[in-house]
């Protein structure tokens, strides 16, 4: 049971791209909010303020979302890197893929000029 337990237990950078995540959701639903906050300070003659409090919540709201786009992408690759290897068609892994030796790939077919035309 306890490995069970820790298996399906978040590790601390899921718990904080959850926590970002949750912090971005709540930055976007306060976008609303701060619009209407800045309509009212505007009809009340503070244009420069509600101005700046609509931009301001929009701004926050979108650093945060891209915060959480970019730290759910890097948990995902970590993520899909450590459970599944690649694996090419030929049966080898990328580790284990070296370059040639010579300047010239194993698998290219030299052509002369007989051998193809030009397209024009």
């Amino acid at each position: 049971m306890t490995g069970w337990y820790a298996e399906r237990t978040p590790e601390r950078s899921a718990k904080a791209v959850i926590a970002v995540t949750l912090l971005a959701l709540l930055l976007v639903a306060a976008v609303p909010v701060a619009l209407l906050a800045g309509v009212v300070m505007m009809l009340l003659g503070h244009v420069v303020g509600g101005l700046a409090l609509f931009g301001g919540s929009v701004l926050a709201a979108a650093l945060a979302v891209a915060l959480a786009g970019l730290s759910g992408m890097r948990y995902l690759r970590k993520l899909v890197s450590g459970r599944f290897r690649v694996v090419l068609p030929d049966g080898s892994q990328y580790a284990d893929v070296a370059e040639p030796e010579s300047g010239d790939p194993a698998n290219v077919v030299q052509l002369d000029r007989t051998e193809y035309t030009e397209v024009r």
